[in-house]
């Protein structure tokens, strides 16, 4: 896990530029061993979110939602640097599926980062950091709060 402070917070996210932005600076308290685990509905930003935390922690690569095939693994962008795991956590059936994945090996050098994630894929570390994101039902504002959780 890194060794940086680690804060909760919230921020109202008017448009997707400032939800990356809010990932690249999340991004800057990550480190190998963080999970992360993004809950929220369809639209609230899950995937730009993600998009920020990948160019703050500089893997190689487009990041796009892992919908139809689960995980995507991006590779550092600099020999060295961090890789991240980006994991759509909606349709697997159970802790087996999740065992299946083997996500405890990819944090040893990874970030991992679980969409819908949240009652399934906190056991794989002591610490976490959950993010919340929610989006108006009349405008396009986006709300974050996140806070790092110790099981």
């Amino acid at each position: 896990m890194a060794d940086r402070q680690r804060n909760a917070g919230s921020r109202d996210l008017p448009e997707v530029a400032d939800t990356e932005d809010l990932g690249r600076e999340l991004a800057a308290t990550l480190g190998p061993g963080d999970l992360v685990i993004l809950d929220g509905p369809l639209g609230a930003g899950k995937t730009a979110l993600t998009r920020g935390l990948a160019a703050g922690l500089g893997v190689a690569g487009r990041v796009s939602s892992p919908t139809f095939i689960i995980a995507r693994q991006h590779a550092p962008g600099t020999a060295g640097g961090t890789g991240l795991i980006h994991v759509d956590a909606y349709r697997l059936g159970g802790l087996d599926d999740l065992d299946a994945l083997d996500l405890d090996t990819d944090l040893e050098d990874s970030v991992v980062v679980v969409e819908w994630g949240e009652g399934v894929v906190e056991r794989l570390v002591d610490e976490y950091l959950i993010v919340r994101l929610r989006r108006d039902d009349d405008s396009e504002t986006r709300h974050a709060s996140w806070e790092w959780v110790n099981r």
